[in-house]
């Protein structure tokens, strides 16, 4: 009986918790930030590179979602409104930075990463370059304006549609899709060396 609760409980939509959450069941609450507080770490983590201050942002965000639980309206996914809180809040934070001017790339050195899966077949050293690789990335992505981070997050590493990424961030579908555009040409630009350096074995292999 009670594996069966469970199952209905986790078939549960995100806009019916909320709306039961509304209403003052506690438990939705728990429920929706077992769901959205990896993801949003994740997320927010990459938009501002630092950790400390990516997992003070996710449990702002869930405060603003407990204290502002009746402003939101079924008109939107839930997905949509607690990534905008989550999006506005890393981008004050970086604009702190800014006029501190203590924002700088020596936020990734010695991070602990711990978002992605670990590919228990490679070898160490395979899993030493995969690290490497992925600052190398991390510091590509942090290097975008924030307008062109912010699509890039949301559609290639969360996934979200464009009509979805217009939704959280409030501007024209079209604009989403030059952003993303843009700002993919923009780390193909930057990691174009990695792929040159990817590519090297199959080469040497082939000869």
């Amino acid at each position: 009986m009670t594996r069966k609760r469970n199952l209905k409980r986790d078939k549960v939509t995100d806009e019916q918790l909320i709306a039961r959450f509304q209403q003052g069941d506690l438990q939705a609450f728990d429920i929706l930030v077992r769901r959205y507080k990896d993801q949003l770490l994740n997320y927010v983590y990459r938009f501002v590179g630092n950790r400390s201050d990516a997992e003070d942002i996710v449990q702002e965000t869930f405060l603003r979602v407990y204290k502002n639980k009746h402003y939101y309206k079924e008109i939107a996914k839930f997905s949509t409104w607690i990534y905008t809180i989550a999006g506005n809040l890393a981008k004050t934070e970086l604009r702190r930075r800014k006029r501190r001017k203590i924002f700088s790339v020596s936020n990734f050195v010695n991070e602990e990463k711990d978002f992605d899966i670990p590919d228990v077949e490679r070898s160490p050293e395979q899993q030493v370059d995969g690290s490497i690789k992925d600052d190398i990335i991390q510091k590509a992505i942090e290097k975008l304006p924030p307008k062109f981070k912010e699509v890039i997050l949301l559609r290639d590493v969360q996934g979200f549609s464009y009509e979805e990424i217009s939704q959280i961030l409030g501007i024209p579908l079209g604009t989403v899709k030059s952003r993303v555009n843009r700002g993919r040409l923009k780390l193909q630009e930057d990691l174009k060396f990695l792929l040159e350096t990817e590519a090297k074995p199959s080469e040497e292999t082939k000869a």
